[in-house]
C-alpha cells in the first residue's frame, strides 16, 4: 500500500534565509548597475593636471615656509653665539671682581680708623688708603658692569628661547606641506595607475608631442630684452630647457617654477626671493602688453605659478609635476602680471 504522507514544508528560519540571500543578491545587481563607471583617458587627465596644480600651489607654500626656517636658522645660530660670548664675558668680570677682592683681603681690610691707631708711619697708610679706595671704585663699577651683562645675557637667552619656539613650529608646518604635497601627488599616480598601459602610453606621448612642439616650432620673433641681466636670465632658463620639474628644487638639474627663475638671474648676478608671491614684487610691474623678453610673468590669482617671458607670446618655465622645462603660450594659464627685474 503506497505511502500518502504530506510532503515536509520548508522552516519559516529556511525561507528567511533564502529571502534574504535573494534580496542580498538582486542588491548586489542593482548596484553593479548604477555604480560609476570606469573614468576616461581624458576625465583622469583632468583629474590629474587639477592635483598638479594644486600640488605647485603647496609647492610655493612650501618654499616660503622653507625659507624662513632657513632664515630663523641663521638667527638661532647667532643668538646663540652672542649667548655663549655673553657669557664668557660675564666669567671674565666675575673672576676680575674676584682678584680685585682677594687683592683686598690680603691687603688688611679692616676699619681705616684703626689702622691709623695702630700704624706706625701715618703717611704709609694712607698711601695704602688711597690704594684701597681706588679698589673699591673699581670694584663698583665691575659690580655694574657684571649686573648689566648678566641683564644683557638674560634677553638674549629669552630671545633665542623665542626663536626656538618658533623654529619649532615653523619645522612642523614644514612638515605638514610636504606631506600635503605628496598626498596630492600621490593621487595623482594613482589616478594614472588605474589607466591601462596603453592609456598611459598615449597619455606620456601627448605630453612628450606638445613639448616638442612647443620647444621646436616655437616662434619668439625679434624683440630683444630691456637690460644685459634681462638678457643673461633669460638665455640661462633657455638653456634649460628640457630639465625636469621637481617640487621644491632650485637647479642647477631640476626645478620648479619659482626654483627656474631665480637660478636663472642668479647666472646674470641678481638674487631673486624665493617664491614666486616675493618674486612678483622683486621689480617694476607691468602689463602684458609691456612685456620683453626676460620679465617675469606671474599666473593664477593667488600668483602660485611664474616664468620667464621670451617673446611673441611666449614663456619659458617649468611648467608641473612630470612636465620638463618648456616654451608654452602665455594664454594658457590665467595671466596676472609681469614684473621687471
Amino acid at each position: 500500500m503506497a505511502s500518502h504522507r504530506r510532503p515536509k514544508q520548508p522552516s519559516r528560519t529556511r525561507v528567511t534565509v533564502l529571502t534574504a540571500t535573494a534580496a542580498a543578491a538582486v542588491a548586489l545587481t542593482s548596484q553593479a548597475a548604477h555604480a560609476d563607471p570606469k573614468p576616461t583617458k581624458k576625465e583622469v587627465k583632468a583629474k590629474v593636471d587639477a592635483l598638479y596644480e594644486e600640488a605647485e600651489a603647496a609647492t610655493e607654500k612650501f618654499n616660503g615656509v622653507k625659507e624662513k626656517q632657513q632664515k630663523l636658522e641663521d638667527e638661532v645660530d647667532k643668538l646663540q653665539d652672542q649667548v655663549a660670548r655673553g657669557q664668557g664675558e660675564l666669567n671674565e668680570l666675575r673672576n676680575g671682581l674676584g682678584s680685585m677682592a682677594t687683592a683686598q683681603y690680603r691687603s688688611g681690610g679692616i676699619d681705616p680708623s684703626m689702622q691709623l691707631l695702630l700704624s706706625s708711619d701715618p703717611d704709609t697708610y694712607l698711601d695704602k688708603a688711597s690704594t684701597l679706595n681706588q679698589l673699591s671704585a673699581k670694584q663698583a663699577d665691575a659690580l655694574h658692569k657684571i649686573a648689566d651683562k648678566q641683564r644683557s645675557l638674560a634677553q638674549q637667552r629669552q630671545e633665542a628661547a623665542g626663536k626656538l619656539d618658533e623654529l619649532a613650529d615653523t619645522r612642523k608646518a614644514l612638515g605638514d606641506k610636504k606631506e600635503e604635497i605628496q598626498g596630492k601627488l600621490s593621487k595623482a599616480q594613482a589616478l594614472l595607475n588605474s589607466l591601462t598601459a596603453k592609456e598611459r602610453a598615449a597619455l606620456q606621448a601627448e605630453e612628450a608631442e606638445r613639448a616638442n612642439r612647443s620647444n621646436i616650432r616655437v616662434d619668439l620673433g625679434g624683440a630683444l630684452p630691456v637690460s644685459q641681466r634681462a638678457g643673461a636670465a633669460l638665455q640661462a632658463a633657455q638653456n634649460k630647457i628640457g630639465s625636469p620639474y621637481v617640487w621644491g628644487a632650485t637647479g642647477p638639474s631640476s626645478f620648479d617654477c619659482s626654483g627656474l627663475t631665480s637660478w636663472a638671474y642668479s647666472q646674470a648676478g641678481v638674487s631673486l626671493p624665493r617664491t614666486s608671491q616675493a618674486q612678483a614684487g622683486a621689480g617694476t610691474r607691468i602689463g602684458q602688453g609691456e612685456l620683453k623678453p626676460g620679465d617675469l610673468v606671474l599666473f593664477y590669482s593667488d600668483l602660485h605659478h611664474i616664468g620667464m617671458y621670451a617673446g611673441n607670446g611666449q614663456i619659458v618655465h617649468a611648467p608641473k609635476p612630470g612636465a620638463a622645462v618648456r616654451y608654452e603660450s602665455i594664454n594658457n594659464m590665467p595671466f596676472q602680471f609681469g614684473v621687471r627685474v
